[in-house]
């Protein structure tokens, strides 16, 4: 059971806390987290992208000229996708880029990318993330006295108004709480920082 060092917001260690191995311990299994990544960046599409085919493009109606004798190709219409403003042949239409992943593999995933950043001390956990005022700067503090990184993921144990305002006018600093955390976000960031309170509701839930 890996241990890991409790910061308070100055950087001072203030304690020691005992890390579940099922959760913080796991073999980091690329290939989960390779199908998660993959499985949240296409839930993020829209789909909405389109364009306009040869019956849906304005004009055309008339055929160009006669279909014999004038040496020219035969044409049916000027709409033709190989016409200068005709319509678009095999081109993108709406549809739906979502995907699914089974509960375990997103679980696997999930433990997968917090032991990734446990063994490579990417991970920094707070005794307590408070703010008594709304104040970047006091966030901005707190992160360079952790030695968070540029790209930092902070994850709270429950919605902080104060906390959550002052941190989110931080460049790359992206706010989180123990049920909305994802494999891509903690991938995606430089240093993962946890309250110490959300790290114990984390192994609650699942350890």
């Amino acid at each position: 059971m890996p241990n890991i060092k409790v910061v308070n917001m100055t950087g001072a260690q203030v304690g020691e806390i005992a890390l579940s191995d099922m959760i913080f311990g796991a073999d980091v299994n690329e290939a989960v987290l390779h199908a998660a990544v993959r499985a949240y960046l296409l839930n993020q599409r829209q789909g909405t992208q389109s364009t306009l085919t040869r019956s849906e493009v304005s004009g055309g109606g008339r055929k160009p000229w006669r279909q014999k004798g004038t040496g020219r190709a035969r044409q049916g219409s000027t709409r033709s996708p190989q016409w200068t403003h005709g319509g678009i042949a095999l081109g993108p239409k709406p549809r739906s880029y979502a995907t699914k992943m089974n509960k375990k593999v997103k679980q696997i995933a999930l433990f997968s990318a917090l032991s990734s950043k446990v063994a490579n001390n990417e991970m920094i956990v707070v005794d307590s993330i408070a703010a008594t005022e709304y104040k970047t700067k006091t966030m901005v503090a707190m992160l360079s006295a952790i030695g968070a990184g540029k790209k930092s993921l902070v994850v709270l144990d429950a919605p902080n108004a104060m906390v959550v305002k002052s941190l989110s006018n931080i460049a790359g600093v992206k706010v989180a709480y123990t049920n909305t955390i994802n494999t891509y976000d903690i991938l995606n960031c430089n240093t993962i920082v946890f309250a110490q309170a959300a790290v114990e509701k984390l192994q609650e839930v699942y350890a």
